[in-house]
């Protein structure tokens, strides 16, 4: 018995017509009626009658309907069924993300909150990881991108600024220009023990003797709160300290240039669903970084 054309006969009987049943299943009315036609044939009996009006049921028709049409809405939540559980999404997240970029933290939370079956696992990196060899599903990277082998989307762009707090500022008052810096205790980023730290400032490159270096922004921040050293951070780092005054910008009219940040994903014909629900979310949800990383109007 062809199991889809009695699905069809059950949808003529309900609706009362061949062409209300061809509509409500959105499948022509000649092959609904050559299936009804074939069912017909099939159980050798006479399920509809034709009538000016539409077609009636028949005596054998409505038998077959009356143990048809359970089994039709059984099928019919099972579907439903599996289609939700599908809506729920369930599996593993791989992602590679900058150290200390807090503001993505947040989003991360908000993800889970609405995909808790979703199993996040972050690895945290200084370095430009490889998509394939270290099995992540999707980058979130600073900085221009020159892989061809990848999708980028680009989703803002943010800048380092130059903190200080006031005590360090009251005992040796505000650099007017980047040369200044000289006189003043600096602390920079560096990947290396041997690197000698470099600012980009307004365009030009500054070469700083730095008193400290250390790979990790949070802990420089930390050193600029103790009022120990002018330092550079990113933006998202600071922006709380600087509403709250507790860090201060310093040469505002020389900028650190604006760096993009992109969602990195290897290019492939089909992205797993988690994957999609992913970067869909984080593109609607991007007013959680960006509040973050907006800075408050310089008060020098």
């Amino acid at each position: 018995m062809d199991y889809n054309a009695v699905h069809m006969f059950v949808t003529v009987s309900q609706t009362g017509s061949l062409s209300a049943a061809a509509e409500r299943l959105g499948v022509p009315l000649p092959t609904l009626s050559r299936k009804i036609t074939e069912l017909e044939r099939a159980l050798n009996v006479q399920l509809l009658e034709r009538t000016a009006r539409g077609c009636r049921v028949t005596e054998a028709g409505s038998r077959l309907y009356d143990h048809a049409s359970g089994g039709i809405e059984l099928l019919q939540e099972a579907e439903r069924t599996l289609l939700s559980a599908q809506t729920k999404l369930m599996g593993r997240l791989r992602l590679s993300i900058p150290q200390s970029f807090e503001p993505w933290w947040e989003l991360l939370g908000a993800f889970q909150r609405t995909h808790p079956d979703i199993q996040v696992s972050v690895y945290s990196t200084e370095r430009r990881v490889d998509l394939l060899a270290d099995g992540v599903d999707v980058a979130l990277r600073v900085g221009a991108i020159a892989d061809d082998t990848v999708v980028a989307r680009r989703l803002l762009s943010l800048r380092h600024v130059l903190v200080a707090s006031p005590t360090l500022l009251g005992r040796l008052g505000n650099p007017a220009e980047p040369n200044d810096l000289d006189r003043y205790p600096c602390a920079a980023w560096g990947s290396t023990l041997e690197a000698r730290p470099t600012w980009t400032l307004a365009g030009q490159v500054q070469q700083i003797k730095a008193a400290f270096t250390v790979n990790d922004y949070v802990h420089l921040r930390g050193r600029a709160l103790a009022g120990d050293v002018v330092t550079e951070v990113p933006s998202f780092l600071v922006v709380e300290h600087l509403r709250a005054g507790s860090l201060i910008e310093i040469l505002p009219d020389y900028p650190f240039p604006e760096s993009p940040v992109h969602l990195v994903y290897r290019k492939q014909r089909h992205l797993s669903t988690i994957v999609r629900a992913y970067l869909d979310f984080c593109r609607y949800h991007l007013a959680i970084v960006e509040e973050r990383c907006t800075l408050p109007p310089s008060t020098l």
